[in-house]
């Protein structure tokens, strides 16, 4: 079995985030999305929060496994401790790619027995960053366009 290791924080889950887990989910039998806990962050939502409307977004996606879990450790720690023999990143441009290239590297040489899998981010969902959501979402902007219906219902809820 095939097991990939997709950290970031998901606050909130976008459709960049989707399309790129998408991807993973056709690739890969199972798929484990790590939500990065950070003490010193005040995120949106929970990580309760964010694990069910991740969930919730990828349920019907694909025929793989997913489970989305909390790690509060480096990424590579964590996909070696969830079992995974690869790390999910999603590429929007250049600038991804040089900072992945180095992330990759990096962890390539602490964990040698884990990959880094690189998809490339839909021309559509290119644009979206969660810092933007959240900050669109704060001065009471329409985000629909940029995140899954539920994670935008859960918005106004957060916001309203």
């Amino acid at each position: 079995m095939t097991r990939a290791f997709y950290p970031g924080s998901f606050d909130p889950m976008t459709n960049g985030h989707l399309d790129i887990l998408r991807q993973a989910l056709a690739v890969f039998d199972a798929v484990v999305v790590g939500i990065g806990v950070h003490p010193g962050k005040t995120p949106m939502f929970s990580f309760d929060e964010r694990a069910r409307l991740i969930a919730d977004c990828a349920g019907g996606t694909s025929n793989a496994d997913l489970r989305v879990v909390a790690f509060d450790n480096l990424a590579v720690d964590a996909a070696v401790d969830a079992g995974a023999t690869a790390i999910v990143r999603g590429l929007r441009d250049g600038t991804d790619l040089n900072y992945e290239m180095q992330m990759s590297g990096m962890n390539g040489v602490m964990r040698p027995e884990v990959t880094t899998v690189f998809f490339p981010a839909s021309p559509a969902t290119r644009p979206i960053t969660a810092t933007l959501v959240r900050q669109i979402a704060r001065m009471g902007g329409d985000v629909s366009a940029f995140v899954p219906a539920n994670v935008a219902e859960a918005i106004r809820g957060k916001t309203a």
